[in-house]
């Protein structure tokens, strides 16, 4: 008896020191690695951090970037950043880190191949390539953003309607919008059904709930010991409620009189190219996603009441750093200005100062037609995610706490409640 404790002892302190775990059929393995993985969309990929990375598409070939002017549905254009907030978030006791997510991701290319439908990139669905690190790695952190992009509304956009009118009333007066253009360019600021309505909300709130149900599913499938924390982040608007002083107007004009270039060159300089009166619903906007992750979050929690699930809210992770809040935007703004390109080359327009219409509408067509171009706009630019990265953080060491909230202060220090 004596003998075979000293054994159980011995085989004891081998799992401890090296990881050995004990299988059916008394088969000893090592213990896989641990690892951290990232799914979802833009605000998670990294998208505005820069470093992207070669992504591996559907036929398995690792995609470096292909030029400006190739396909926007390439797969590197998913733009996975080295900078990316799970790179920056500190977790005890994993090994690996995974970036899954795909700026522009959509519900649907959780279990589909995002290239299976209309503008989706060229990658396998990411619930296949969660299934292929669980092949390697014992998964124990899972961090999603998912929602902002749906078959209702996309983030992109959304922020490409608020640029574009802001940008046509700044260089189009109203006679030439009605000689010239025919009445049909809208120039108004955004309202809040423009966005997402009320019903396109609750819409994609269904769809990010199912999704997210299928990644829990997945998970109990293939994580190999069952056990692992979920993280659902909501997200963080890039521009103020208001615009700061020196940005409301410029020889003599705001926003709301007929044809203001210089303001509108002002602007897209400090990277915040919109209406005043298109910030307060882009507000709202926000808040809708940050609803649709918690409703979502309470229905899974709800039915699933054993499951590590938590929400990490950064609404206010920005707050004080956003672009046009402070004097001397874009810089130390913790969010990517909007910019362009007058052709798909790379060199990135900084100043529209004495561009007449024309030239304005050159490099406005080039975003659309070579979308990546200008994808980075209003996202989280490297600082950002390093502070969402201390977000995550706080997020999971919040083990009593199922609701997270991240908020920036004066000081730029964050408080985790």
């Amino acid at each position: 008896m004596r003998v075979l404790r000293r054994a159980a002892a011995m085989v004891a302190l081998l799992v401890g020191a090296v990881g050995i775990q004990v299988v059916q059929g008394g088969v000893a393995q090592a213990a896989l690695p641990t690892a951290a993985v990232a799914l979802g969309d833009s605000f998670i990929s990294g998208e505005g951090a820069g470093a992207y990375q070669p992504v591996v598409d559907v036929s398995g070939t690792a995609q470096s970037f292909p030029g400006w002017s190739a396909a926007n549905n390439n797969a590197y254009f998913c733009h996975r950043s080295a900078n990316a907030s799970l790179f920056k978030a500190s977790f005890p006791n994993v090994q690996d880190r995974f970036n899954l997510a795909c700026s522009g991701g959509q519900p649907t290319d959780i279990a589909n191949a995002s290239n299976s439908r209309p503008k989706g990139r060229s990658v396998a669905s990411q619930l296949d390539q969660l299934r292929a690190v669980a092949q390697t790695h014992d998964i124990d952190v899972v961090l999603i953003g998912l929602g902002s992009n749906n078959s209702q509304f996309t983030f992109g956009d959304v922020a490409t309607l608020c640029a574009n009118r802001f940008i046509a009333d700044a260089w189009t007066g109203w006679w030439e919008f009605w000689a010239y253009l025919g009445g049909d360019v809208p120039q108004e600021p955004c309202t809040v059904s423009d966005l997402a309505s009320d019903a396109e909300v609750a819409a994609a709130t269904t769809e990010t709930t199912a999704a997210l149900r299928q990644i829990l599913d997945t998970l109990a499938q293939i994580d190999a010991d069952g056990v692992h924390q979920v993280v659902l982040q909501t997200y963080t608007n890039p521009l103020p409620l208001d615009v700061v002083s020196e940005y409301r107007e410029e020889d003599n004009r705001s926003d709301t009189r007929d044809k203001f270039r210089a303001l509108g060159a002002e602007r897209y300089a400090a990277g915040c190219p919109i209406h005043r009166a298109s910030l307060a619903p882009g507000h709202v906007f926000s808040q809708n996603l940050g609803s649709l992750v918690r409703n979502s979050y309470n229905t899974l929690a709800a039915e699933r009441p054993g499951a590590d699930l938590r929400v990490l809210d950064v609404q206010k992770a920005f707050d004080g750093a956003r672009l046009c809040e402070n004097p001397g935007s874009p810089s130390g703004a913790l969010a990517t200005p909007v910019r362009i390109q007058e052709s798909p080359n790379g060199n990135v327009v900084t100043s529209l100062s004495g561009w007449d219409k024309i030239r304005v509408q050159k490099a406005a067509n080039t975003c659309v037609t070579y979308f990546q171009t200008c994808q980075e706009a209003w996202h989280p630019n490297a600082a950002g995610h390093a502070v969402l990265g201390q977000c995550l953080t706080g997020a999971l060491a919040a083990a009593s706490r199922t609701v997270i909230t991240c908020a920036r202060n004066p000081n730029g220090t964050l408080t985790i409640s």
